[in-house]
């Protein structure tokens, strides 16, 4: 495959980018899926970092939790979200489920008014709550996928496996919508948790197919050799 034709940004995850050919492929939606307390929102919290660090703006749309918890969960790892908001590098917004009519044209208005480069959503699941039917919900994540191609932004969506599940994804759909998936998985409770995440999927890449280990350390998520 040839990578001089194909631009990628680092995933900002030590060791993932050698298994994807040097990182996401830019203007790419990838889905993280995984069980819960798993490490889904850290690993999508990384990447935005990594993509503050280089000066890019970036777009946190959360479902779950409040700005203010994710900034000090992320404070853990020394990742100083609230100076990069205060820049206006950053942008936190939470949306309650509950009351969402479209999140779409919002969102899509928000990227490019602000010339965003990486956009997290966190996490699709929760559509669930708005959306009952599930053909409602497949086509609201095709329209979701589809639109946020149209801007150039690299995105990761988050989805929560339930335990147990054998699918990589919630609703069963997700995984066709999207460029790439990586799923984290997880085996054990407390100091011995086992960790390991696979690509599933990765669109105009030459992607590893193994189960790999990784860690979360004080630094964040690393795959190990």
């Amino acid at each position: 495959m040839n990578n001089f034709t194909i631009e990628r940004i680092p995933s900002g995850i030590p060791g993932l980018d050698k298994l994807i050919e040097g990182g996401f492929v830019k203007g790419s939606t990838i889905l993280i899926s995984g069980s819960a307390g798993v490490g889904k929102t850290i690993f999508c919290s990384q990447f935005i970092w990594e993509g503050l660090k280089r000066g890019e703006n970036c777009l946190f749309i959360t479902l779950e939790e409040t700005p203010e918890d994710i900034i000090e969960d992320v404070s853990v790892f020394g990742w100083d979200f609230k100076k990069y908001i205060e820049q206006g590098q950053l942008i936190i917004e939470f949306t309650d489920p509950f009351e969402l009519t479209d999140i779409i044209s919002p969102l899509i208005e928000k990227i490019k008014s602000h010339n965003i480069s990486r956009v997290v959503l966190d996490s699709t699941s929760l559509l669930g709550l708005y959306f009952e039917k599930p053909s409602e919900i497949r086509k609201q994540l095709y329209k979701l996928v589809k639109a946020l191609k149209t801007t150039k932004a690299t995105s990761l969506l988050t989805a929560e496996i339930p335990e147990g599940s054998h699918c990589i994804s919630r609703f069963g759909v997700e995984e066709f919508v999207v460029d790439g998936v990586i799923v984290l998985y997880s085996i054990g409770t407390g100091e011995g948790m086992y960790r390991s995440l696979q690509i599933k999927k990765m669109r105009r890449t030459n992607h590893s197919h193994d189960l790999h280990s990784f860690k979360i350390t004080k630094n964040g998520i690393v795959v190990i050799e």
